[in-house]
């Protein structure tokens, strides 16, 4: 599982592997930089271009991206914005499954609240994951966080959804078998 947190200056990178069963382990993070005052094209070439790297090396099964906040700054939405359709881009081409996951919903899955601050954030990832030290810079932490949220929350949403697809493929059977009943009308007044 690969987890993006998505920024146009800092871009934050994590891959996560369950192994077996709920434990998991870090297989590598990071943080792809690019200086705020270069063009935002090049920026974005060199981020698309380092997202290839990550996903062909690592070859993950998905991609876990937060979504976008609208916070009150635009252009750092804008920004934030440019950089998880990278993330959505690169997913598409090699055709992963691409999740998104608000920052309430990973801060919630990793710590127990959706309120902690990244500091709680880090030491869970840190926790969850056996590292010896804490990763850094945040985008860092956020990016395993994404991961880890998405193998715990993805997990349990994709055995509700082959629930779901098999129940309504047993009831297709069931109406398939059963014989055709005439429907009564009832003659409605005007």
């Amino acid at each position: 599982m690969l987890g993006v947190d998505p920024g146009l200056t800092r871009c934050g990178l994590g891959v996560v592997d369950s192994g077996r069963g709920r434990s998991l382990a870090m297989v590598a993070v990071g943080v792809v930089r690019t200086p705020a005052g270069a063009d935002t094209g090049t920026r974005l070439l060199y981020l698309q271009e380092q997202l290839d790297v990550w996903l062909d090396r690592f070859a993950p099964d998905a991609v876990a991206l937060e979504r976008v906040y609208a916070a009150d700054h635009v252009p750092t939405v804008m920004t934030t914005a440019q950089a998880s359709a990278l993330a959505l881009l690169a997913a598409a081409r090699r055709g992963l499954p691409l999740v998104t996951h608000t920052p309430t919903e990973v801060k919630a899955s990793v710590t127990g609240s959706g309120r902690a601050d990244k500091a709680q954030v880090t030491a869970m990832v840190t926790r969850i994951l056996d590292l010896d030290t804490p990763p850094r810079p945040a985008d860092a932490a956020d990016a395993l966080a994404l991961a880890i949220c998405h193998h715990w929350r993805g997990g349990a949403d994709s055995r509700l959804a082959l629930a779901a697809a098999s129940e309504r493929a047993r009831l297709r059977s069931v109406r398939e078998r059963s014989p055709r009943l005439p429907v009564p009308v009832r003659a409605v007044a005007p």
